[in-house]
């Protein structure tokens, strides 16, 4: 037996190819559907299963796609309203995988639809389990992305019960040395404690989980509960999409529409500008927001952009602009992108570099705004005096902010502060807003 990871780093994404004689199955696989078609190749193998272990909020799945292209059956569960071919595969439902069993473990608590997927090799024996977004490496699946999307909804408090005896009657029950493979890592807005390793087994989740301890169920449900990361705007329309099965990858990219230098600015349309931020602050269009190309660059177009929302996307070059396409589809935000483009002219804004010197000896003479999350600032302030407008909500909040005052914007480490220097001078135009950018470090002690 094969088993192989594929990790997305930015999206801290796991999907999985499990390989048995001549026969494969995928689990929760990415948008783009080549890897695995190709993995599968190598191996001289056959695919015979997709599986979904539920409809993710996170990112756009390639299941449809690799079903059409392969004859693969798709096996979700019953609860999860496919709206596609599929096979139901429900609590304690197996399917043999050439000498293996793969046995469906019904798991609710991340969402009513959660299932993982335990294999039992050829001797009877419980080898692993995919846990989807159930059971994480130091951490279980959030509880609050389903109480308004997706085809049956659930409150936090009632999915964070059933996590509960997911975890006590299914997943801990399970023999100790099972290896544990989770859909997502360190870095993914679907938990609040989600380590950097990638494989557990049960035994170790069981000694070190904080969510695996010794809880009554009203104490796990609060401690689940509370101070879970913001939501971005995308989740629903992800968990929507990949319940009817999202259009063909190649073909979706294939539809975007691309042009070389953006120098004409039509009313209404929001432009994302994804340059590097120093480029951006040295000349960009009024109105567009500066979201540079990095690791987490989709997460927070998703984060910021509403589903509905078009855009132009503003590319460093031709080649940039391929990987910024690539990372939007992998959410489905393909669709929102009027045009994209690889260069920039006719700029008619700028935003000034601080005076990082004044600022220090006349702090009081700013109104500094610190975009990190709510959870970070209630740690405590990184520059005393400062007011915290968290980055997520930051385009619905803006209008709060005090501008008596010149506005110094930082984060955590500079990235976010760009994004929101960017959104604050749109917004207030006439008004001196400057990044601290990296220069946050110096004000940490």
């Amino acid at each position: 037996m094969i088993i192989k990871q594929f990790y997305d780093y930015g999206l801290a994404h796991a999907s999985y190819v499990i390989i048995s004689g001549n026969e494969a199955a995928t689990v929760d696989p990415a948008r783009d559907p080549k890897p695995y078609l190709d993995f599968i190749k190598e191996n001289n193998a056959e695919l015979k299963y997709i599986i979904e272990t539920h409809p993710h909020a996170d990112f756009v799945s390639s299941h449809l796609e690799l079903h059409k292209l392969t004859g693969a059956k798709i096996l979700v569960n019953s609860l999860l309203g496919a709206e596609y071919e599929h096979q139901v595969f429900d609590d304690d439902n197996e399917v043999k995988l050439g000498k293996i069993t793969l046995k469906n473990l019904h798991t609710p608590g991340h969402s009513p639809d959660s299932n993982s997927i335990l294999v039992i090799d050829e001797n009877g024996k419980q080898q692993s389990i995919f846990t989807g977004d159930t059971l994480f490496v130091g951490d279980v699946g959030r509880p609050d992305l389903r109480e308004d999307v997706g085809f049956i909804t659930s409150k936090r408090e009632d999915l964070a019960r059933d996590m509960y005896y997911s975890t006590r009657n299914k997943l801990m029950n399970l023999q100790r040395n099972v290896i544990v493979y989770p859909a997502h890592g360190a870095g993914s807005l679907c938990g609040k404690n989600l380590s950097n390793d990638l494989e557990s087994t049960i035994g170790k989740e069981i000694e070190t989980n904080y969510a695996l301890q010794n809880y009554d169920v009203d104490t796990f449900v609060k401690v689940l509960t509370e101070d879970q990361p913001f939501i971005p705007k995308y989740f629903g329309y992800d968990v929507d999409l990949n319940k009817k099965g999202a259009p063909n990858y190649q073909e979706s990219i294939n539809s975007v529409k691309r042009e070389d230098i953006f120098n004409q600015l039509e009313k209404n349309i929001l432009i994302i500008d994804a340059r590097p931020q120093d480029q951006f602050k040295n000349g960009y269009f009024q109105g567009a927001i500066n979201i540079p190309n990095d690791l987490k660059f989709e997460t927070w177009v998703g984060t910021l952009v509403s589903p509905n929302e078009k855009f132009y996307l503003i590319a460093e070059n031709s080649d940039e602009r391929e990987i910024l396409i690539s990372k939007l589809a992998k959410i489905g935000y393909e669709f929102n992108i009027e045009i994209t483009y690889s260069g920039l002219s006719n700029k008619n804004k700028s935003i000034k570099l601080i005076d990082l010197e004044n600022f220090k000896n006349n702090i009081n003479d700013y109104n500094i705004i610190d975009v990190r999350n709510f959870g970070e600032y209630k740690d405590g302030a990184i520059i005393n005096g400062s007011q915290n407008f968290p980055l997520p909500n930051l385009r619905e909040i803006y209008s709060k902010i005090d501008t008596t005052k010149p506005i110094i914007v930082h984060c955590k480490g500079g990235y976010r502060s760009a994004i929101a220097t960017s959104i604050i001078k749109n917004n207030f135009p006439e008004n001196e807003v400057y990044d601290l950018s990296f220069a946050i470090e110096e004000f940490k002690s």
